[in-house]
């Protein structure tokens, strides 16, 4: 596995390198002409519905099993609403915003609590995030964070929208000086449900009132082992789809003042990834080849595909230095053929995951899947019913 693991980090580096120094290559007169076509096939849908979903993680001391299960999870998350449509038959933009509570490092005056990040569809960064959190003892106040989460996010008005509050967390659901149940009504007001995971016995948190938090929301209660160790089952399909990862990486034409940082902020969540689980970074890549993953703000392929992008407002400064000195014409047959490659490689992790899901439904024991992934999804989807969502 470790040699494995920098193998992977090797390559993952050196096609940094290769994205912004490699040669460019003649360019098939058809890819001109089918740019649009791709990009309507693959365009990031503007009028579908958005998820948003607030994780509050408890990272005191006892936690570290919960962050473990949050890093190597939030693939699987991602990949169900891959699946997912609205009443309008689009997909759903999904928002992550995350905070962490209970931890001595946090300030005292804000009740041990920080906003990691705010509402955010960018899967590296919020990967990033995650793998930022370390645990520490603290005071747990369950009732502050869910109100400070209220108060900072933005979380809209629109009634279509699917809002969620996902904490999880060991101690009484009572401690702190803002009571569980106002910060409940609160999020009543704004449309948002609360969902409660106890990290312990099920019976324990019921008597320590993490059930009754949530059902005064109409959210679910979870009691989850935050400690199990998720045995992942390999398959025959995921070196595939590591080695097609890799390619995929090389579509990607980084632009903008981000573009070299968060090009190698994707190499090192895919290492981070791989330095988890070999299973873990296949899962990664299986988001990055749905339409959950998208980079406009630094990726001219992604850029390409937004009804307001174009190529003049771009200085040339702010290309890679491979496009430099190219002309319009010569950018565009580019990044069309970049956009070719990219659907091809997506496609085909996507055939070999189906094949990979069936080969694990095959394998699986009720005891294959992680506890976390278990307790969001059930809720998620249940609770997505409301506003008439479905799955594929």
């Amino acid at each position: 596995m470790k040699n494995l693991s920098k193998v992977f980090t090797t390559v993952a580096v050196s096609l940094i390198i290769g994205s912004s120094y490699g040669s460019l290559h003649p360019v098939k007169n058809n890819l001109v002409t089918s740019i649009e076509q791709l990009n309507s096939n693959h365009k990031p849908n503007p009028n579908g519905n958005t998820v948003k979903i607030a994780l509050l993680l408890d990272t005191s001391n006892s936690m570290d099993g919960l962050i473990n299960q949050a890093k190597s999870q939030l693939w699987d998350i991602v990949n169900k609403f891959t699946h997912a449509k609205c009443g309008n038959d689009l997909g759903p933009r999904l928002q992550i915003a995350l905070y962490q509570y209970g931890n001595d490092h946090l300030a005292a005056k804000e009740g041990y609590i920080q906003q990691v990040l705010g509402f955010s569809s960018d899967l590296d960064e919020i990967s990033e995030k995650l793998f930022s959190l370390s645990t520490n003892g603290g005071e747990e106040y369950c009732g502050q964070v869910i109100q400070t989460s209220l108060r900072q996010l933005d979380w809209g008005n629109n009634p279509d929208h699917l809002k969620m509050i996902f904490i999880a967390g060991n101690e009484p659901f009572t401690q702190g000086k803002i009571h569980y149940k106002d910060a409940v009504a609160n999020a009543k007001e704004k449309d948002v449900i609360i969902n409660t995971i106890f990290c312990g016995n099920y019976e324990q948190g019921i008597n320590s009132h993490w059930k009754d938090g949530a059902q005064l929301s109409g959210g679910d209660y979870m009691a989850i082992d935050h400690n199990r160790e998720v045995v992942h089952i390999k398959t025959p399909y995921d070196n595939i789809i590591i080695q097609l990862n890799n390619k995929l990486n090389k579509t990607y034409v980084s632009y903008g003042a981000q573009g070299a940082s968060k090009l190698q902020q994707q190499a090192v969540q895919d290492s981070n990834a791989m330095e988890m689980e070999e299973v873990v970074a296949v899962k990664r890549a299986v988001s990055k080849s749905s339409r959950m993953y998208s980079n406009s703000s630094w990726d001219l392929v992604d850029a390409s595909k937004e009804d307001d992008f174009e190529l003049g407002n771009i200085g040339k400064e702010q290309l890679p230095p491979i496009l430099r000195g190219k002309s319009k014409v010569e950018i565009k047959s580019y990044i069309a053929e970049k956009n070719a490659e990219r659907i091809a490689i997506q496609k085909e992790i996507q055939a070999l995951n189906k094949k990979r899901e069936a080969y694990i439904t095959a394998k699986r024991k009720d005891s294959g899947k992680g506890e976390l992934e278990n307790a969001m999804i059930g809720a998620i989807m249940k609770q997505a019913e409301r506003k008439n969502y479905r799955w594929d």
